[in-house]
């Protein structure tokens, strides 16, 4: 009974923020309140104990929302955006070419940034009127950028970690072409409509060497901690300190960026706390699955579940849970930071209506994927050791 109750809160909280947006932080808020007075008062809960075992996925979370806010600035004051006005083609193909350029730089860079940084270049690029449809767009490229990468996003380095080869998780990169060619055709035609790329009359102002400098810095940062610390906040930050010696940061877009910081890692501490102790049996229909739970449920705890478990595809499980928080806005970090950006995109509604394309291209993604590789599931090396019997006349 506890456990329906604590899922009706979680599903409570998630159609408040659905339904009404313009409320979202006070809605998840008030929901992991509420989740935590259940869970004390009617289960054998150590409050202590969870936080210590969640506290560096959280302080890693807002640190890079936070930090890569910082990132986007830079960016978008660098004049490089403008710069893209001249490289990039005018028209749909234009607008195609910037997911295309959003996904690659997901593959290398966590996808928090490389959604921002989308996001930033949209901004000069369409002068702020950015369709919702093409906003989801961008959500959705940089989310299936990094789905085959092992530094491109969060679930697949926790993979990576317990073992699964990077070109287990490569194949995602097969889905993610798949579904960008699908959905950015039908966003970039939406943003087209709506207003296509300016080109400027005149030449754009010189690019700002040191703050591209910066950027660049930020995002070595950010994948060497990533990989060396798996603690890719700690780099961030760390290059943004040494980078505000020679190109101050603009610390006026915390406020806005610390508002969704709070808002997502209130959702993650609240689904943290569900009685989730297993997930069915592994199978490509689980995995499909939990590409649309994603979208509702952090895909971090998903994703842990699924490793304790064992015999996934993790080729097809890094698509579905990389990818699949793109359909909703407050489905993944990437979202959550792109609202930041663009409020309008706070809208459930808005953002299904509108980006349906991104809820086809997932299906169309993991259906190639499925008949391409068909269903390969693997034991993770490290799991699968710690769990074997001692070899006989060996000692502890």
């Amino acid at each position: 009974m506890t456990d329906v109750l604590l899922f009706g809160l979680f599903a409570a909280t998630l159609l408040g923020i659905a339904r009404y947006h313009q409320y979202a932080l006070r809605i998840a808020l008030g929901g992991l309140v509420a989740t935590l007075l259940v869970r004390l008062a009617l289960t054998e809960f150590a409050l202590g104990a969870h936080l210590h075992h969640e506290w560096r996925i959280l302080t890693n979370l807002a640190g890079l929302l936070l930090g890569f806010s910082i990132l986007a600035d830079y960016f978008e004051r660098s004049h490089l955006p403008e710069r893209l006005t001249v490289v990039l083609p005018p028209g749909k193909k234009g607008a195609f070419a910037l997911l295309v350029l959003v996904a690659c730089l997901s593959a290398v860079l966590d996808n928090i940034a490389a959604a921002l940084i989308g996001g930033s270049a949209a901004i000069t690029l369409f002068r702020r009127k950015v369709h919702i449809g093409y906003l989801a767009a961008i959500v959705a490229a940089s989310n299936a950028g990094g789905a085959g990468s092992v530094i491109g996003d969060t679930t697949t380095t926790m993979m990576w970690i317990e073992g699964a080869s990077p070109l287990w998780v490569a194949k995602a990169a097969i889905g993610a072409a798949v579904a960008l060619a699908f959905f950015g055709v039908f966003a970039s035609a939406q943003q087209n409509r709506l207003q296509p790329l300016v080109r400027s009359e005149h030449a754009p102002p010189p690019v700002d060497l040191g703050k591209v400098l910066v950027v660049l810095l930020i995002i070595v940062g950010a994948v060497s901690a990533n990989v060396g610390l798996d603690f890719p906040a700690a780099g961030v930050w760390a290059a943004i300190l040494l980078g505000g010696l020679f190109r101050a940061p603009n610390w006026k877009v915390l406020p806005s960026a610390a508002h969704g910081t709070l808002f997502l890692c209130s959702l993650v501490l609240t689904a943290s706390m569900m009685p989730v102790e297993s997930l069915p049996d592994a199978s490509p229909w689980t995995s499909l699955g939990l590409g649309f739970v994603s979208a509702f449920f952090d895909n971090i705890p998903l994703t842990k579940l699924a490793i304790d478990q064992g015999g996934h595809d993790w080729g097809l499980l890094a698509y579905a849970v990389g990818y699949g928080g793109s359909m909703l806005w407050f489905g993944s970090s990437a979202g959550v930071a792109i609202s930041g950006l663009f409020h309008e995109a706070k809208s459930a509604k808005a953002w299904l209506v509108n980006g349906w394309h991104v809820a086809v291209g997932y299906v169309l993604g993991f259906v190639a994927m499925f008949l391409l590789f068909g269903w390969q599931p693997r034991e993770l090396p490290k799991k699968a050791a710690a769990e074997a019997p001692p070899a006989a006349g060996s000692h502890r």
